[in-house]
């Protein structure tokens, strides 16, 4: 049995140890109260996650979740059949939809806006805010995707109300936030000249609109929350930290050390699994733990297998612009409080995040 919790709240500093040592210490694969009642297991060696991650036995549709779980409690979207979702669709039909994303958010393709992401960062770090994690972490990559896909420029602070309101709802209040994602991929659809008409053109026969706009909220939401957390952390270390390695390249050492998800996305085994020894029964709920891989020496910040994140390549670009952006433009920056004084919200799954970062941009 897992000897913390892993999915409790919990206000750290931001170089206090999380429960990743205690979780891999605990074996390779550990039990733990699943936050929506019963059993999860938690996989903490890499070679056994890379080896899950790969199992076509698991599964991510919430339609395989136990039969008693919440859906609302356990954080689940709707299942594959309710809803088209490169996050909840497995095998052909999750190969099918990815093969439709992947030419938007190519290395290549990414490179091609490096350019513009950088004049986003300095646009938006002209003003000098003094707490970047108030708005500039989720305002930064909400504009660059928003752009990309064409939402017009002043349905930017929508997007930044709506990406606010997620994390704790129900089914009223997510069916609000969906409505207000649903009229910013209509803006994007009309507006024409971005990314979400090239995919309305590749998208398999047969997607309705519906789907289409729950697939751009998808990209609009996880582009927003995958860089968030991690620039935070990144401007962190950048301006505060001591030194790191030059032999190490900054963005990917921040990623590995803070993974803006600090576990996979469920898994479900579609039958009985034998897992590092195990044998966990059908619909058991199965874990990732990045954090603690990640702790270890491996790098599973945007996973691996088949779903392994679209947007990396955004991401990594994003978080690349700040830091240059930043001792470019900025190259007398500093921290307005002690680097170890700043501290970290650790929400389980739902990852963590600084709780403040005030900042002296003209140092």
């Amino acid at each position: 049995m897992a000897p913390v919790d892993p999915f409790t709240t919990v206000i750290r500093r931001i170089g206090e140890p999380g429960t990743a040592a205690a979780l891999r210490g605990a074996g390779p694969l550990v039990r733990a109260d699943a936050p929506a009642g019963g059993p999860v297991w938690i996989v903490t060696d890499g070679v056994l996650a890379r080896q899950a991650l790969g199992d076509e036995r698991l599964v991510k549709d919430p339609a395989f979740a136990p039969a008693s779980w919440d859906r609302w409690a356990a954080g689940l979207e709707p299942t594959a059949a309710e809803q088209l979702s490169l996050t909840t669709l497995d095998g052909p039909a999750h190969a099918a939809l990815r093969k439709a994303h992947a030419p938007l958010f190519s290395a290549r393709r990414m490179q091609g806006s490096a350019d513009r992401i950088a004049a986003i960062a300095r646009e938006l770090l002209a003003d000098g805010p003094a707490d970047l994690m108030a708005d500039f972490t989720t305002r930064f990559p909400l504009t660059v995707i928003c752009e990309l896909l064409g939402v017009p420029a002043d349905r930017v602070d929508q997007a930044v109300a709506a990406c606010t309101r997620m994390g704790d709802y129900g089914p009223e209040e997510f069916a609000a936030v969906l409505a207000a994602f649903a009229d910013l991929a209509t803006a994007a659809l009309e507006n024409g000249g971005g990314a979400a008409v090239e995919l309305r053109e590749r998208v398999p026969e047969g997607t309705t609109d519906e789907q289409l706009h729950y697939l751009l909220f998808g990209l609009i939401f996880a582009s927003q929350i995958t860089t968030d957390a991690a620039l935070g952390f990144l401007v962190a270390r950048a301006l505060g930290a001591p030194s790191v390695d030059p032999s190490n390249d900054l963005v990917r050492d921040v990623l590995r050390r803070h993974p803006p998800a600090p576990f996979t996305l469920w898994r479900f085994n579609r039958t009985e699994v034998e897992l590092g020894g195990v044998v966990l029964p059908e619909r058991a709920p199965v874990l990732v733990d990045i954090a603690g891989i990640n702790a270890a020496g491996d790098d599973l910040t945007f996973g691996a297998g088949p779903h392994y994140c679209i947007g990396a390549q955004l991401a990594l670009l994003e978080l690349r612009a700040v830091a240059d952006v930043l001792a470019t433009d900025h190259p007398h920056a500093r921290l307005a409080v002690p680097y170890a004084d700043l501290r970290r919200v650790d929400r389980g799954m739902q990852g963590s995040r600084l709780a403040e970062l005030p900042v002296l941009l003209r140092g």
